[in-house]
């Protein structure tokens, strides 16, 4: 496998394994109408101007992916996924490790996740974050958000 930044002639690739890779988390929460599942083409294109995108690699298809962006000091990392048929194989936890490198100068790492995404919150606590914030959306469920201190080497 290969993690390296993508760009947005991934896009279209990317788009396709968001909206197989989320369908769990829809699942979870019965509800199919999840930012990654209605994100268009063109929205996901142009969030690469705003985010550094990065894709995982294995025989030559997008197996993985994930981005990140500063805000305020702190990198915000959103949409890892991984496909179904290669979870559990370490690539989100190399992924994050990837993101996490690509913004040495974050004083934090920060995400968020549905309160009900179990593996999902295990994965990144044992990457080092823990749970700061809870917010309920109106009519729906809650997320979580999770940090992580920087390990800024002397």
């Amino acid at each position: 496998m290969i993690i390296t930044r993508a760009d947005r002639s991934d896009a279209a690739e990317i788009l396709v394994l968001q909206k197989v890779a989320y369908l769990s988390e829809a699942a979870i929460y019965n509800d199919y109408a999840i930012p990654p599942l209605t994100q268009t083409l063109e929205e996901l294109a142009d969030s690469f101007s705003r985010n550094t995108v990065l894709k995982a690699v294995e025989d030559g298809k997008i197996v993985g992916s994930v981005n990140g962006r500063m805000s305020k000091g702190r990198c915000l990392i959103g949409r890892l996924m991984v496909h179904p048929e290669r979870q559990g194989r370490g690539i989100g936890a190399a992924l994050m490790q990837a993101v996490e490198a690509a913004f040495p100068e974050a004083s934090c790492y920060r995400l968020f996740t549905g309160e009900r995404s179990d593996s999902n919150i295990r994965l990144y606590q044992k990457l080092g974050y823990r749970i700061f914030d809870r917010k309920e959306i109106p009519g729906s469920f809650a997320i979580v958000f999770m940090e992580k201190p920087a390990e800024h080497l002397p």
